[in-house]
Protein backbone atom coordinates (compact mmCIF):
# COMPACT_ATOMS: atom_id res chain seq x y z
CA UNK A 1 0.00 0.00 0.00
CA UNK A 2 1.39 3.34 -0.84
CA UNK A 3 0.64 6.81 0.55
CA UNK A 4 -2.09 8.42 -1.20
CA UNK A 5 0.28 11.63 -1.58
CA UNK A 6 2.50 10.13 -3.52
CA UNK A 7 2.53 9.56 -7.54
CA UNK A 8 2.25 5.59 -8.59
CA UNK A 9 3.37 5.16 -12.01
CA UNK A 10 2.69 1.25 -12.98
CA UNK A 11 3.16 1.07 -16.77
CA UNK A 12 5.39 -1.51 -18.20
CA UNK A 13 9.06 -0.20 -19.98
CA UNK A 14 8.25 -1.62 -22.89
CA UNK A 15 5.45 -0.62 -25.24
CA UNK A 16 6.17 -3.39 -27.58
CA UNK A 17 8.15 -6.82 -27.47
CA UNK A 18 8.70 -9.09 -30.64
CA UNK A 19 10.93 -11.50 -29.95
CA UNK A 20 14.66 -9.36 -29.86
CA UNK A 21 12.66 -6.45 -30.74
CA UNK A 22 11.64 -3.94 -27.93
CA UNK A 23 10.20 -0.95 -28.36
CA UNK A 24 10.27 1.18 -25.27
CA UNK A 25 8.08 4.13 -24.57
CA UNK A 26 11.87 5.97 -24.52
CA UNK A 27 12.12 4.62 -27.85
CA UNK A 28 8.79 6.01 -28.87
CA UNK A 29 8.81 9.47 -27.41
CA UNK A 30 12.59 10.10 -28.97
CA UNK A 31 11.59 9.92 -32.18
CA UNK A 32 8.80 11.62 -31.73
CA UNK A 33 10.79 14.54 -30.22
CA UNK A 34 12.94 14.41 -33.21
CA UNK A 35 9.98 14.62 -35.82
CA UNK A 36 8.78 17.66 -33.67
CA UNK A 37 11.60 19.31 -33.42
CA UNK A 38 12.67 18.99 -37.01
CA UNK A 39 8.79 20.16 -37.56
CA UNK A 40 9.12 22.81 -35.89
CA UNK A 41 12.91 23.75 -37.11
CA UNK A 42 11.58 23.78 -40.69
CA UNK A 43 8.56 26.14 -40.18
CA UNK A 44 11.16 28.34 -38.55
CA UNK A 45 13.05 28.73 -41.22
CA UNK A 46 10.45 29.24 -43.57
CA UNK A 47 10.43 32.84 -45.83
CA UNK A 48 14.24 33.07 -45.18
CA UNK A 49 17.23 32.41 -47.54
CA UNK A 50 17.41 28.75 -46.79
CA UNK A 51 15.95 26.39 -49.22
CA UNK A 52 13.77 23.59 -47.53
CA UNK A 53 15.72 20.98 -49.22
CA UNK A 54 18.76 21.67 -47.46
CA UNK A 55 17.57 22.62 -44.36
CA UNK A 56 16.00 19.12 -43.95
CA UNK A 57 19.39 17.47 -45.14
CA UNK A 58 21.13 19.68 -42.37
CA UNK A 59 18.70 18.06 -40.02
CA UNK A 60 19.66 14.91 -41.41
CA UNK A 61 22.98 15.03 -40.59
CA UNK A 62 22.26 16.47 -37.34
CA UNK A 63 20.19 13.55 -36.63
CA UNK A 64 23.12 11.18 -37.64
CA UNK A 65 25.70 13.52 -35.09
CA UNK A 66 23.17 13.62 -32.57
CA UNK A 67 22.56 9.66 -32.46
CA UNK A 68 26.17 9.01 -32.26
CA UNK A 69 27.11 11.64 -29.98
CA UNK A 70 24.26 10.69 -27.68
CA UNK A 71 25.02 6.76 -27.57
CA UNK A 72 28.81 7.75 -27.17
CA UNK A 73 28.40 10.17 -23.84
CA UNK A 74 26.07 7.50 -22.54
CA UNK A 75 28.27 4.40 -23.29
CA UNK A 76 31.41 6.24 -21.73
CA UNK A 77 29.30 7.20 -18.59
CA UNK A 78 28.23 3.62 -18.79
CA UNK A 79 31.22 1.96 -19.49
CA UNK A 80 31.38 -0.95 -16.83
CA UNK A 81 28.04 -2.07 -17.96
CA UNK A 82 28.66 -1.82 -21.58
CA UNK A 83 32.34 -3.77 -21.48
CA UNK A 84 30.19 -6.58 -20.25
CA UNK A 85 27.90 -6.34 -22.94
CA UNK A 86 29.31 -4.71 -26.32
CA UNK A 87 26.61 -6.05 -28.39
CA UNK A 88 24.00 -4.14 -26.03
CA UNK A 89 26.00 -0.73 -27.56
CA UNK A 90 23.60 -0.49 -30.44
CA UNK A 91 20.28 -1.49 -29.17
CA UNK A 92 19.26 2.48 -29.64
CA UNK A 93 15.59 0.93 -29.66
CA UNK A 94 15.97 -0.11 -25.89
CA UNK A 95 17.06 3.55 -24.98
CA UNK A 96 20.21 4.48 -23.26
CA UNK A 97 21.28 8.29 -24.81
CA UNK A 98 23.00 11.61 -22.88
CA UNK A 99 21.95 14.63 -23.83
CA UNK A 100 24.69 16.70 -23.94
CA UNK A 101 26.33 14.17 -26.46
CA UNK A 102 23.15 14.76 -28.91
CA UNK A 103 23.31 18.06 -28.64
CA UNK A 104 27.29 18.61 -29.08
CA UNK A 105 26.85 15.35 -32.10
CA UNK A 106 24.39 17.39 -33.65
CA UNK A 107 25.51 20.55 -34.11
CA UNK A 108 28.91 19.10 -35.09
CA UNK A 109 27.16 17.25 -38.11
CA UNK A 110 25.05 20.29 -38.66
CA UNK A 111 27.88 22.53 -39.10
CA UNK A 112 30.05 20.03 -41.02
CA UNK A 113 26.91 19.79 -43.21
CA UNK A 114 26.14 23.95 -43.56
CA UNK A 115 29.81 25.00 -44.13
CA UNK A 116 30.00 22.38 -46.84
CA UNK A 117 27.02 23.99 -48.68
CA UNK A 118 27.65 27.10 -47.79
CA UNK A 119 24.55 28.13 -45.34
CA UNK A 120 24.31 30.67 -42.73
CA UNK A 121 25.18 28.36 -39.59
CA UNK A 122 23.99 30.80 -37.26
CA UNK A 123 20.51 31.56 -38.53
CA UNK A 124 20.60 27.07 -39.12
CA UNK A 125 21.68 26.88 -35.44
CA UNK A 126 18.92 29.05 -33.75
CA UNK A 127 15.93 27.22 -35.74
CA UNK A 128 17.88 24.43 -34.28
CA UNK A 129 18.20 25.08 -30.45
CA UNK A 130 14.45 25.89 -30.77
CA UNK A 131 14.05 22.30 -32.71
CA UNK A 132 16.27 20.42 -29.71
CA UNK A 133 14.34 21.91 -26.40
CA UNK A 134 11.00 21.20 -27.61
CA UNK A 135 12.46 17.24 -29.07
CA UNK A 136 13.99 17.32 -25.02
CA UNK A 137 10.92 17.80 -23.43
CA UNK A 138 8.99 15.81 -25.62
CA UNK A 139 11.60 12.95 -24.92
CA UNK A 140 11.53 13.18 -21.27
CA UNK A 141 8.07 11.65 -21.37
CA UNK A 142 9.70 8.63 -22.02
CA UNK A 143 11.68 8.45 -19.60
CA UNK A 144 9.06 9.29 -16.97
CA UNK A 145 7.16 6.56 -17.63
CA UNK A 146 10.10 4.14 -18.05
CA UNK A 147 11.74 5.23 -14.48
CA UNK A 148 15.06 6.13 -15.96
CA UNK A 149 17.80 8.32 -14.69
CA UNK A 150 16.71 7.71 -10.74
CA UNK A 151 15.96 10.34 -8.53
CA UNK A 152 17.59 10.95 -4.71
CA UNK A 153 15.23 9.20 -2.35
CA UNK A 154 12.34 10.83 -0.37
CA UNK A 155 10.53 10.31 2.71
CA UNK A 156 7.53 8.17 2.59
CA UNK A 157 4.38 10.32 1.91
CA UNK A 158 6.13 13.14 0.55
CA UNK A 159 4.11 15.18 -1.95
CA UNK A 160 7.18 15.44 -4.57
CA UNK A 161 7.68 11.52 -4.46
CA UNK A 162 7.02 9.46 -7.44
CA UNK A 163 7.12 5.50 -6.96
CA UNK A 164 7.31 2.91 -9.55
CA UNK A 165 5.41 0.42 -9.01
CA UNK A 166 6.10 -1.99 -12.32
CA UNK A 167 7.68 -5.33 -12.19
CA UNK A 168 9.87 -4.68 -15.26
CA UNK A 169 10.08 -1.10 -14.29
CA UNK A 170 13.87 0.78 -14.98
CA UNK A 171 12.82 2.49 -11.94
CA UNK A 172 13.25 1.63 -7.93
CA UNK A 173 9.80 -0.57 -7.22
CA UNK A 174 8.44 0.84 -4.10
CA UNK A 175 11.11 3.76 -3.13
CA UNK A 176 9.49 7.10 -3.57
CA UNK A 177 12.51 9.48 -5.32
CA UNK A 178 12.41 13.44 -6.79
CA UNK A 179 10.74 12.80 -10.42
CA UNK A 180 13.70 14.77 -11.63
CA UNK A 181 13.49 13.80 -15.55
CA UNK A 182 9.79 15.72 -14.73
CA UNK A 183 11.72 18.62 -13.67
CA UNK A 184 13.66 19.03 -16.36
CA UNK A 185 10.54 18.19 -18.44
CA UNK A 186 9.12 22.03 -16.93
CA UNK A 187 12.40 23.37 -17.77
CA UNK A 188 12.58 22.49 -21.21
CA UNK A 189 9.27 23.41 -22.01
CA UNK A 190 9.56 27.21 -20.26
CA UNK A 191 12.90 27.37 -22.17
CA UNK A 192 11.10 26.25 -25.18
CA UNK A 193 8.75 29.37 -24.42
CA UNK A 194 11.35 31.68 -24.16
CA UNK A 195 13.28 31.14 -27.27
CA UNK A 196 10.06 30.84 -29.38
CA UNK A 197 9.31 34.25 -28.46
CA UNK A 198 12.69 35.60 -29.15
CA UNK A 199 13.06 34.24 -32.58
CA UNK A 200 13.87 36.97 -34.77
CA UNK A 201 14.20 39.37 -32.13
CA UNK A 202 17.90 39.48 -30.98
CA UNK A 203 21.05 41.64 -32.94
CA UNK A 204 22.41 38.58 -34.73
CA UNK A 205 21.83 35.11 -35.52
CA UNK A 206 23.60 32.34 -33.91
CA UNK A 207 22.40 34.02 -30.66
CA UNK A 208 19.74 32.32 -30.11
CA UNK A 209 21.46 28.93 -30.24
CA UNK A 210 24.13 30.20 -27.32
CA UNK A 211 20.82 31.27 -25.37
CA UNK A 212 19.19 27.88 -25.61
CA UNK A 213 22.47 26.06 -24.19
CA UNK A 214 23.17 28.45 -21.68
CA UNK A 215 19.83 28.27 -20.29
CA UNK A 216 19.75 24.25 -20.81
CA UNK A 217 23.18 24.29 -19.34
CA UNK A 218 22.20 26.24 -16.00
CA UNK A 219 18.38 24.41 -15.76
CA UNK A 220 20.85 20.94 -15.94
CA UNK A 221 23.55 21.55 -13.47
CA UNK A 222 20.99 22.12 -10.98
CA UNK A 223 18.50 19.32 -11.81
CA UNK A 224 21.54 17.02 -11.43
CA UNK A 225 21.52 17.50 -7.79
CA UNK A 226 18.14 16.05 -8.18
CA UNK A 227 19.36 12.68 -9.53
CA UNK A 228 21.42 9.86 -8.70
CA UNK A 229 24.53 10.28 -11.05
CA UNK A 230 27.73 9.36 -10.38
CA UNK A 231 30.69 11.85 -9.38
CA UNK A 232 33.19 12.12 -12.03
CA UNK A 233 34.99 15.24 -10.29
CA UNK A 234 35.16 17.96 -7.60
CA UNK A 235 32.01 15.98 -6.19
CA UNK A 236 30.03 17.13 -9.55
CA UNK A 237 28.30 13.82 -12.00
CA UNK A 238 29.37 13.98 -15.87
CA UNK A 239 26.49 16.46 -16.61
CA UNK A 240 27.42 19.21 -14.08
CA UNK A 241 30.95 19.49 -15.45
CA UNK A 242 29.63 19.34 -19.47
CA UNK A 243 26.88 21.85 -18.20
CA UNK A 244 29.48 24.40 -17.02
CA UNK A 245 32.22 24.46 -19.62
CA UNK A 246 29.01 24.76 -22.09
CA UNK A 247 27.54 27.55 -19.99
CA UNK A 248 31.17 29.20 -20.36
CA UNK A 249 31.39 28.87 -24.09
CA UNK A 250 27.44 30.08 -24.55
CA UNK A 251 28.60 33.00 -22.58
CA UNK A 252 31.44 33.85 -24.30
CA UNK A 253 30.03 33.42 -27.80
CA UNK A 254 27.02 35.60 -26.91
CA UNK A 255 29.60 38.53 -25.77
CA UNK A 256 31.18 38.34 -28.50
CA UNK A 257 28.28 38.27 -31.10
CA UNK A 258 26.60 41.35 -28.86
CA UNK A 259 29.74 42.93 -29.55
CA UNK A 260 29.30 42.31 -32.95
CA UNK A 261 26.50 43.30 -33.79
CA UNK A 262 26.92 46.89 -32.42
CA UNK A 263 29.42 47.09 -35.45
CA UNK A 264 27.38 45.37 -38.11
CA UNK A 265 23.46 44.89 -37.38
CA UNK A 266 21.75 42.50 -39.20
CA UNK A 267 18.34 42.43 -41.41
CA UNK A 268 15.14 41.09 -39.11
CA UNK A 269 14.11 37.24 -39.46
CA UNK A 270 10.18 35.98 -40.10
CA UNK A 271 8.88 36.23 -36.62
CA UNK A 272 7.88 33.20 -35.00
CA UNK A 273 4.35 33.61 -35.55
CA UNK A 274 4.35 33.73 -38.71
CA UNK A 275 6.43 31.03 -39.30
CA UNK A 276 4.20 28.93 -37.52
CA UNK A 277 1.07 29.63 -39.28
CA UNK A 278 3.31 29.09 -42.61
CA UNK A 279 2.91 32.66 -43.84
CA UNK A 280 5.15 35.73 -44.14
CA UNK A 281 4.62 39.34 -44.70
CA UNK A 282 3.95 40.32 -48.22
CA UNK A 283 6.14 42.47 -50.21
CA UNK A 284 5.20 46.38 -49.61
CA UNK A 285 4.77 47.85 -52.83
CA UNK A 286 6.64 50.84 -53.65
CA UNK A 287 4.51 54.06 -53.84
CA UNK A 288 3.64 55.38 -57.29
CA UNK A 289 6.43 57.54 -58.19
CA UNK A 290 5.27 61.63 -58.49
CA UNK A 291 4.43 62.67 -61.73
CA UNK A 292 7.02 65.17 -62.85
CA UNK A 293 6.07 68.56 -62.77
CA UNK A 294 7.05 70.56 -65.91
CA UNK A 295 9.68 73.42 -65.47
CA UNK A 296 8.09 76.66 -65.32
CA UNK A 297 9.00 78.46 -69.02
CA UNK A 298 11.89 81.62 -68.02
CA UNK A 299 10.91 84.92 -68.47
CA UNK A 300 12.23 86.52 -71.87
CA UNK A 301 12.19 90.42 -72.24
CA UNK A 302 9.66 89.72 -74.97
CA UNK A 303 7.49 87.99 -72.87
CA UNK A 304 4.05 90.25 -72.04
CA UNK A 305 3.92 88.77 -68.64
CA UNK A 306 7.16 90.35 -67.62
Amino acid sequence: MYNTREMVINIDPNLIVLGPFVLSWHGLFSAVGLGAGIWIAVRLLQGTVVPEDDVMTTAFWCTIGGLVGARLFHVIDQWPYYAQRPLQILMLNEGGIAIYGAIIGGAVGGALYARVRRLPVGLLADAGGVGLILGQAIGRIGDIINGEHHGTHLPDGHPLGVVYTHPNTLGEPGVPNHLAVGYELAADLAIYGLLLGLWGRLPRTGMLFWLYLLLYSVARFFISYFRQDTMVAFGLTQAQLVAIGCAAVAVWFLVYLLTRAAREPQSPLPSAASAATGSSAPPVPAAPAEPAVPAAPRASSSDPSA
